[in-house]
């Protein structure tokens, strides 16, 4: 997609701080880095979301994401990572094209990236029936 910025990245028509690059993998700093070491991990071609992205990529940027956690726990003595990303028309997300945000976390480092969800009352057996595949 010609207007999509981590399109222009892969095409390395606008500079980026690049981390690790493989054949369908590129990771680097975003824009805003927002702790230590954020590091997002997007395929080099261009898909939306979950809904789109192919198991294989998906599964790859999995894989690189593992290898940069292990990575980061060693090179800057990280002792924790959150992985994030939303999909889906409700998300939650400025830049449409696949992406996996590392937030790596240390010992007090005050991140706290769990959301507060609201109080739902649902009938646990009724959701089972509905989503069990």
């Amino acid at each position: 997609m010609e207007n999509c910025i981590f399109c222009r990245i892969v095409k390395r028509e606008i500079p980026a701080r690049i981390v690790y690059e493989e054949e369908n993998i590129i990771a680097f700093l975003p824009k805003e880095v927002e702790v230590y070491g954020h590091t997002l991990v997007i395929p080099r071609e261009h898909y939306a979301d979950i809904y789109d992205i192919p198991v294989n990529v998906l599964a790859d940027i999995s894989r690189v994401s593992k290898m940069l956690a292990l990575a980061y726990k060693e090179k800057i003595n990280a002792t924790g990572m959150n992985l994030m990303h939303a999909s889906g028309v409700d998300w939650e997300k400025s830049v449409y094209h696949f992406h996996m945000h590392l937030l790596p976390r240390f010992k007090d480092d005050g991140l706290h990236t769990r959301p507060t969800l609201p109080q739902i009352d649902v009938d646990k057996d009724e959701l089972l029936k509905k989503i069990q595949i």
